[in-house]
Protein backbone atom coordinates (compact mmCIF):
# COMPACT_ATOMS: atom_id res chain seq x y z
CA UNK A 1 0.00 0.00 0.00
CA UNK A 2 2.78 2.16 0.83
CA UNK A 3 4.81 1.85 -2.75
CA UNK A 4 5.54 4.98 -4.47
CA UNK A 5 3.06 7.33 -2.13
CA UNK A 6 6.61 7.31 0.33
CA UNK A 7 8.16 9.81 -1.53
CA UNK A 8 5.32 10.74 -3.83
CA UNK A 9 3.54 12.29 -0.67
CA UNK A 10 6.77 14.38 0.49
CA UNK A 11 7.40 16.49 -3.25
CA UNK A 12 4.61 16.95 -4.79
CA UNK A 13 2.49 19.71 -2.52
CA UNK A 14 5.06 22.17 -1.73
CA UNK A 15 5.62 25.79 -2.46
CA UNK A 16 7.40 28.87 -1.34
CA UNK A 17 9.28 32.38 -1.95
CA UNK A 18 11.57 33.45 -4.84
CA UNK A 19 14.76 30.74 -5.18
CA UNK A 20 13.79 29.68 -1.50
CA UNK A 21 16.59 26.92 -1.12
CA UNK A 22 20.46 26.25 -1.72
CA UNK A 23 23.37 24.23 -2.71
CA UNK A 24 23.27 21.28 0.19
CA UNK A 25 19.65 21.83 1.36
CA UNK A 26 18.34 18.22 3.07
CA UNK A 27 15.53 17.39 4.90
CA UNK A 28 14.57 14.02 6.13
CA UNK A 29 10.98 12.64 7.35
CA UNK A 30 9.84 9.88 9.50
CA UNK A 31 6.74 8.22 7.75
CA UNK A 32 3.96 6.26 10.32
CA UNK A 33 1.55 4.28 8.66
CA UNK A 34 -1.73 3.38 11.30
CA UNK A 35 0.64 3.35 14.67
CA UNK A 36 4.01 1.73 12.80
CA UNK A 37 6.71 3.17 11.92
CA UNK A 38 6.70 2.70 7.71
CA UNK A 39 9.98 3.84 6.74
CA UNK A 40 11.78 7.10 6.16
CA UNK A 41 11.80 9.81 2.84
CA UNK A 42 14.68 11.96 2.05
CA UNK A 43 15.58 14.70 -0.21
CA UNK A 44 18.99 16.60 -0.99
CA UNK A 45 20.17 19.35 -3.60
CA UNK A 46 23.13 20.29 -4.66
CA UNK A 47 24.97 22.60 -7.70
CA UNK A 48 26.21 20.08 -10.34
CA UNK A 49 26.60 20.50 -14.28
CA UNK A 50 24.96 18.55 -17.17
CA UNK A 51 26.34 18.63 -20.78
CA UNK A 52 28.66 21.10 -19.50
CA UNK A 53 26.19 23.58 -17.94
CA UNK A 54 25.15 24.46 -14.41
CA UNK A 55 22.26 22.73 -12.84
CA UNK A 56 20.83 21.96 -10.04
CA UNK A 57 21.00 18.01 -8.90
CA UNK A 58 17.81 17.17 -6.61
CA UNK A 59 18.23 13.40 -4.86
CA UNK A 60 15.33 12.11 -3.20
CA UNK A 61 15.22 8.52 -1.77
CA UNK A 62 12.33 6.49 0.21
CA UNK A 63 12.78 3.16 1.92
CA UNK A 64 10.90 0.87 4.32
CA UNK A 65 11.70 0.42 8.20
CA UNK A 66 12.66 -3.42 8.78
CA UNK A 67 9.31 -4.03 10.27
CA UNK A 68 7.46 -2.83 7.16
CA UNK A 69 9.75 -4.59 4.44
CA UNK A 70 8.56 -7.87 6.29
CA UNK A 71 5.34 -6.49 4.33
CA UNK A 72 6.81 -4.75 1.24
CA UNK A 73 10.53 -4.04 0.82
CA UNK A 74 10.67 -0.77 -0.75
CA UNK A 75 13.63 1.06 -1.95
CA UNK A 76 12.98 3.87 -4.08
CA UNK A 77 15.57 6.59 -5.98
CA UNK A 78 13.83 9.75 -7.86
CA UNK A 79 16.35 12.63 -9.36
CA UNK A 80 15.94 15.91 -10.80
CA UNK A 81 18.08 17.77 -13.43
CA UNK A 82 16.95 21.46 -13.42
CA UNK A 83 18.30 24.75 -14.68
CA UNK A 84 18.24 28.15 -12.62
CA UNK A 85 14.95 28.93 -14.49
CA UNK A 86 13.45 25.55 -12.88
CA UNK A 87 12.90 24.10 -15.92
CA UNK A 88 13.63 20.12 -15.48
CA UNK A 89 16.22 18.64 -18.19
CA UNK A 90 16.59 15.25 -16.96
CA UNK A 91 14.77 13.32 -14.59
CA UNK A 92 15.14 9.44 -13.13
CA UNK A 93 12.90 6.99 -11.65
CA UNK A 94 14.51 3.98 -10.23
CA UNK A 95 12.38 1.63 -8.09
CA UNK A 96 12.13 -1.55 -6.64
CA UNK A 97 8.92 -2.68 -4.25
CA UNK A 98 8.80 -6.46 -3.54
CA UNK A 99 9.00 -7.91 -6.72
CA UNK A 100 8.56 -4.58 -8.86
CA UNK A 101 11.09 -2.95 -10.86
CA UNK A 102 11.18 0.03 -12.70
CA UNK A 103 13.82 2.42 -13.97
CA UNK A 104 13.29 5.09 -16.38
CA UNK A 105 14.86 8.50 -17.45
CA UNK A 106 13.19 11.51 -18.49
CA UNK A 107 15.24 13.90 -21.10
CA UNK A 108 12.55 17.45 -21.42
CA UNK A 109 13.06 19.31 -24.71
CA UNK A 110 11.38 22.61 -24.00
CA UNK A 111 12.02 24.19 -27.43
CA UNK A 112 9.91 20.78 -29.03
CA UNK A 113 7.65 21.15 -25.77
CA UNK A 114 8.57 17.31 -25.68
CA UNK A 115 9.62 14.60 -22.92
CA UNK A 116 11.61 11.73 -23.77
CA UNK A 117 11.01 8.52 -21.74
CA UNK A 118 13.67 5.93 -21.67
CA UNK A 119 12.90 2.27 -20.20
CA UNK A 120 16.41 1.20 -18.95
CA UNK A 121 14.67 -2.39 -18.43
CA UNK A 122 12.85 -2.60 -21.71
CA UNK A 123 14.98 -0.75 -23.74
CA UNK A 124 12.28 1.20 -25.41
CA UNK A 125 12.28 5.12 -25.92
CA UNK A 126 8.96 6.69 -26.21
CA UNK A 127 7.67 10.45 -26.37
CA UNK A 128 5.10 12.46 -25.37
CA UNK A 129 3.89 16.25 -25.83
CA UNK A 130 3.53 18.25 -23.22
CA UNK A 131 2.21 21.73 -22.17
CA UNK A 132 4.95 24.85 -22.25
CA UNK A 133 6.16 25.31 -17.98
CA UNK A 134 5.91 21.69 -17.52
CA UNK A 135 7.41 19.97 -14.73
CA UNK A 136 8.77 16.71 -13.43
CA UNK A 137 8.20 15.18 -10.05
CA UNK A 138 10.84 17.12 -8.11
CA UNK A 139 11.67 19.93 -9.79
CA UNK A 140 8.06 20.72 -8.98
CA UNK A 141 8.64 20.58 -5.55
CA UNK A 142 11.69 23.11 -6.05
CA UNK A 143 9.25 25.79 -8.47
CA UNK A 144 6.40 25.58 -6.67
CA UNK A 145 8.81 26.87 -3.40
CA UNK A 146 9.94 30.10 -5.47
CA UNK A 147 6.06 31.02 -5.73
CA UNK A 148 5.45 34.15 -3.77
CA UNK A 149 2.86 32.70 -0.95
CA UNK A 150 2.42 36.96 0.98
CA UNK A 151 -0.73 37.68 -0.68
CA UNK A 152 -2.46 34.15 -0.91
CA UNK A 153 -5.40 33.65 1.59
CA UNK A 154 -7.75 30.99 2.41
CA UNK A 155 -9.62 29.16 -0.46
CA UNK A 156 -6.88 30.69 -3.20
CA UNK A 157 -5.76 27.66 -5.65
CA UNK A 158 -2.00 27.22 -7.27
CA UNK A 159 -1.84 25.17 -10.30
CA UNK A 160 1.23 23.19 -11.87
CA UNK A 161 1.21 20.73 -15.10
CA UNK A 162 3.18 17.83 -13.85
CA UNK A 163 4.95 14.80 -16.01
CA UNK A 164 4.54 11.24 -14.43
CA UNK A 165 4.11 7.96 -15.66
CA UNK A 166 3.99 8.95 -19.18
CA UNK A 167 1.14 11.42 -17.84
CA UNK A 168 0.52 15.20 -17.68
CA UNK A 169 -0.86 15.81 -14.48
CA UNK A 170 -3.02 19.14 -13.47
CA UNK A 171 -2.29 19.23 -10.28
CA UNK A 172 -3.76 21.76 -7.86
CA UNK A 173 -3.83 22.62 -4.51
CA UNK A 174 -5.78 24.44 -2.19
CA UNK A 175 -5.01 27.08 0.23
CA UNK A 176 -6.74 25.85 4.07
CA UNK A 177 -5.38 28.86 6.11
CA UNK A 178 -2.53 29.51 8.68
CA UNK A 179 -1.78 27.56 11.68
CA UNK A 180 1.21 27.22 14.70
CA UNK A 181 2.69 23.64 14.47
CA UNK A 182 3.96 21.63 17.26
CA UNK A 183 7.33 20.15 15.68
CA UNK A 184 10.13 18.39 17.03
CA UNK A 185 11.49 21.89 16.20
CA UNK A 186 9.27 24.18 18.36
CA UNK A 187 6.08 25.68 17.32
CA UNK A 188 6.24 26.56 13.89
CA UNK A 189 4.25 29.11 11.68
CA UNK A 190 2.69 27.07 8.81
CA UNK A 191 0.94 27.22 5.86
CA UNK A 192 -1.75 24.49 5.29
CA UNK A 193 -2.59 23.15 1.96
CA UNK A 194 -5.00 20.75 0.29
CA UNK A 195 -3.00 19.42 -2.77
CA UNK A 196 -5.91 17.14 -4.72
CA UNK A 197 -5.20 13.72 -5.71
CA UNK A 198 -6.84 10.66 -7.19
CA UNK A 199 -8.96 9.25 -5.78
CA UNK A 200 -10.13 5.69 -5.73
CA UNK A 201 -6.15 3.89 -6.72
CA UNK A 202 -4.28 4.59 -3.15
CA UNK A 203 -6.74 7.80 -1.52
CA UNK A 204 -9.78 7.77 -0.05
CA UNK A 205 -11.13 10.45 -2.23
CA UNK A 206 -9.80 13.64 -4.02
CA UNK A 207 -9.26 15.52 -0.43
CA UNK A 208 -7.16 13.50 1.30
CA UNK A 209 -4.21 15.10 1.39
CA UNK A 210 -3.35 17.63 3.88
CA UNK A 211 0.45 19.83 4.05
CA UNK A 212 2.06 21.81 6.71
CA UNK A 213 4.39 23.94 5.01
CA UNK A 214 6.84 26.58 7.19
CA UNK A 215 4.97 29.53 6.70
CA UNK A 216 8.51 31.32 5.73
CA UNK A 217 10.87 32.14 2.90
CA UNK A 218 12.21 28.29 2.90
CA UNK A 219 8.43 27.05 2.57
CA UNK A 220 9.44 23.22 3.21
CA UNK A 221 7.16 20.75 4.69
CA UNK A 222 6.40 19.81 8.03
CA UNK A 223 3.70 17.25 8.10
CA UNK A 224 1.76 15.48 5.37
CA UNK A 225 -1.16 13.54 6.37
CA UNK A 226 -3.22 11.30 4.06
CA UNK A 227 -6.35 9.13 4.68
CA UNK A 228 -5.97 5.99 2.24
CA UNK A 229 -8.03 3.26 1.29
CA UNK A 230 -6.99 1.19 3.85
CA UNK A 231 -5.63 3.25 7.32
CA UNK A 232 -3.73 6.68 6.84
CA UNK A 233 -0.52 8.02 6.42
CA UNK A 234 1.41 10.44 8.00
CA UNK A 235 5.08 12.27 7.61
CA UNK A 236 6.91 14.44 9.98
CA UNK A 237 10.35 16.34 9.30
CA UNK A 238 13.11 14.81 11.78
CA UNK A 239 16.01 16.14 10.46
CA UNK A 240 17.13 19.43 8.28
CA UNK A 241 20.28 20.82 6.90
CA UNK A 242 21.68 24.04 5.27
CA UNK A 243 18.05 26.15 4.57
CA UNK A 244 18.44 29.21 2.90
CA UNK A 245 16.43 31.04 5.54
CA UNK A 246 15.84 30.35 9.50
CA UNK A 247 12.72 28.44 10.45
CA UNK A 248 9.65 30.12 11.33
CA UNK A 249 10.30 29.24 14.83
CA UNK A 250 7.59 30.81 17.17
CA UNK A 251 9.79 32.54 20.44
Amino acid sequence: MIRKWLLVLLVLPFMGNAQAYKDGEFLKYKIHYFFFNAGYASIKLEKTTWQGKPVYHAYGKGRTSVFSSLVMDVDDIYESYFDEQNRPLRFIRHIREGNYHKFVELLFHHNKNMVQVIDKLNNTVQRFYVPTGIQDMLSAYYALRNIDTSKLKKGDYIKQDLFFDNEVYHFKMKILGRQILNTKFGKIRTLVLRPYVQSGRVFKEEESLTVWVSDDQNKIPLRIKAKLLVGSIKADLIEYKNLKYPLAIVK
